[in-house]
């Protein structure tokens, strides 16, 4: 048992350790995704948290299964580098008993990666799908730049000569108000200035020392000028303001749990049933018809060849339009459910790969016999990405129908369970090491370490 505690210590620092790291790289290519949405807008600080908040759900799904891989490389092939693993088995105790707690983790870890998949990440990633569309269309706060047009604001044009910063005074203002069509209205004023209202959804200046020039466009001769000794614009700045929306809104696959997506399959395959006996009654009632039809030509007047063939034709259209529109609902009925069952296979694929990583790094980190988080992450990458390899390609042919949702999704995790089967009894029976000394092949000579002898001359 003491034994088993140590080893389970030895994957849990590491599992912490790779997490973290993961986690900042994913963050950091986040940050710089969303940058050119955020920069300028002026969000408070709470919003920017609950983006983040949002994102991380994904993130999570994706960082656990890699760090289970790493942190079991790391501490397997520290045990192997320090012959732990080598006194282990002459002790008496075989791999397959020292793989037990890592097993046990990461069955563990993967139940509790499925909960958070069906549970948390749904909402999760509908919040930040809504969050980040409120965010885009929130426009950057209203800037002056002295001698220079902004049309920041709808409807109007706001011209500024000089800002008195100390003061927050405009000075020598003109303003083309554009709100109404059928008139054009210029507004000038010697000082004025600008706020916000309390509620942040009117902008609104007040003028000094000004003229209001207003312009029918309708009627020419219509000209109106007044003199202002002080005069107030309310000006709409909802652009300005951020909304959040309701989270109420509709839900795509990848923002529902997995029983969720299971009724609306069920939904769908009996939408799909009554398709097919639609199309099945509209075969036969044309067939019908045209069985009718012949027999009414024998009984009456023979009509002409022209109009046979103009009749066939227009019943043969008819029946293949009708026939075709059927299929194609039949069709995009399949696509809709086999969408949603690749994500109910997903919620549960992603999960069962803590368990599939832990079957290769166990005996991965035997042969290597390194525990530095060099050689762990770079094994894990190239797994990572046959793993996501297979993971995405299936996911493209099962939703084009070529293969199955379940085979789209578990393929990757068939393959590599396989694999980590064959080198757990491989490992297990023989020691193997594996090398690394081909590289130095690839690296330049001037680049390689010199030996100590030479660094000592």
């Amino acid at each position: 048992m003491i034994i088993y505690k140590y080893i389970l210590k030895n994957n849990f620092y590491p599992f912490i350790f790779a997490v973290f790291v993961l986690m900042s790289i994913f963050m950091l290519q986040f940050f710089m995704n969303v940058a050119d949405i955020l920069v300028g807008k002026g969000l408070e600080i709470w919003i920017i948290v609950k983006l983040i908040a949002f994102n991380l759900s994904w993130m999570l799904i994706l960082v656990v299964p890699m760090a289970v891989l790493v942190a079991t490389l790391m501490a397997f092939g520290g045990m192997s580098q320090s012959n732990e693993v080598s006194i282990l088995k002459a002790s008496g105790m075989s791999l397959y008993k020292m793989m037990i707690p890592p097993l046990a983790g990461g069955i563990i870890i993967a139940i509790c990666l499925t909960l958070f998949y069906n549970h948390v990440y749904p909402y999760a990633n509908h919040g930040a799908r809504i969050l980040r569309y409120d965010v885009s269309q929130k426009k950057p706060a209203l800037t002056l730049v002295p001698g220079v047009f902004s049309q920041d604001v709808s409807n109007y044009s706001i011209l500024v000569r000089d800002i008195d910063q100390k003061n927050n005074e405009l000075k020598k203002l003109t303003i083309y108000d554009n709100t109404n069509p059928r008139n054009t209205a210029i507004v000038t004023a010697e000082k004025g200035k600008l706020y916000f209202s309390k509620k942040n959804d009117k902008l609104i200046m007040d003028l000094w020392y000004g003229e209001i020039h207003s312009a029918s466009i309708i009627d020419r001769d219509n000209y109106r000028k007044v003199k202002f000794a002080k005069h107030k614009i309310v000006m709409d700045a909802s652009q300005f303001s951020f909304r959040e929306s309701d989270l109420r809104g509709r839900k795509t696959e990848r923002e529902l749990g997995a029983q969720v997506m299971a009724k609306i399959v069920d939904s769908l395959n009996i939408l799909k049933e009554n398709y097919v006996t639609e199309l099945n009654q509209k075969i036969s009632v044309n067939i019908l018809k045209d069985s009718l039809s012949a027999g009414e030509v024998t009984n009456k007047k023979k009509p002409s060849y022209k109009n046979v063939l103009r009749r066939v034709d227009d019943k043969l259209s008819s029946a293949k339009s009708t026939i075709t529109s059927s299929i194609k609902r039949i069709e995009h009925n399949i696509k809709s459910a086999n969408s949603y069952l690749v994500e109910i296979n997903k919620h549960y694929a992603i999960p069962f790969a803590c368990i599939v990583f832990v079957l290769i790094g166990a005996p991965l980190g035997t042969m290597t016999r390194k525990s530095g988080i060099g050689v762990a992450a770079a094994i894990s990458l190239v797994f990572f990405l046959v793993y996501w390899a297979f993971l995405i390609g299936g996911e493209k042919l099962a939703d084009r129908g070529i293969i199955t949702p379940f085979w789209g999704m578990w393929s990757a995790n068939i393959v590599l369970s396989f694999l980590g089967i064959y080198l757990t009894i491989k490992s297990a029976k023989e020691r193997i090491t594996i090398d690394f000394d081909f590289l130095l092949k690839i690296i330049p000579k001037q680049w390689r370490m010199l030996p100590e002898d030479d660094q000592n001359n």
